[in-house]
């Protein structure tokens, strides 16, 4: 399961949401940090990152298309 931390408002978030549609990303989750303390505390600077709940794996912004792939292929390896 993939799910993309993000904030509402955020142009960076934006961005990592058009290339993750050009990666043809499965279905992921998308939380938004506002008003959650615990998840601002660990990914507020980060944001967009991307992780891999299955693998406990993340991807921190910037990334493009390719980089999500590559980075998606690691885990089915």
């Amino acid at each position: 399961m993939l799910t993309l931390f993000q904030r509402d408002d955020c142009h960076l978030c934006d961005m990592a949401l058009a290339e993750l549609a050009k990666a043809r990303v499965p279905e992921f989750e998308s939380v938004f940090l506002d008003d959650q303390p615990a998840l601002e505390s660990r990914y507020g600077a980060r944001v967009p990152v991307l992780r891999d709940e299955r693998g406990d794996r993340e991807l921190d912004w910037p990334f493009d298309a390719a980089t999500v792939q590559a980075w998606l292929a690691e885990s089915s390896l």
